[in-house]
């Protein structure tokens, strides 16, 4: 593998990784801003009030994205392995 095709495969790794936990990472940070105005709102300051309602959306948001994520990292990793096998 030359060096040019091991950048390209680095940089779409990138890409897939940003893909991948974009949607996750949007999912939670919803959570944790409505959680947080509804514990600021209501002065209940209790661990579990933030935790569960992430921990719950969290789930739900790998359950949703699993297959599409999945068919990405799948497809990247043939790339990558054929980009390796060539001379």
């Amino acid at each position: 593998m030359s060096v040019d095709s091991a950048a390209l495969v680095l940089r779409e790794a990138l890409l897939v990784a940003a893909a991948v936990g974009a949607p996750i990472l949007g999912a939670l940070l919803a959570t944790g801003l409505g959680v947080g105005l509804l514990q600021a709102t209501t002065q209940v300051n209790d661990p579990a009030v933030g935790f569960l309602p992430r921990l719950l959306v969290a789930v739900g948001a790998v359950a949703a994205t699993g297959p599409y994520a999945l068919e990405r990292l799948s497809q990247l990793v043939i790339r990558a392995f054929e980009a390796g096998a060539r001379p």
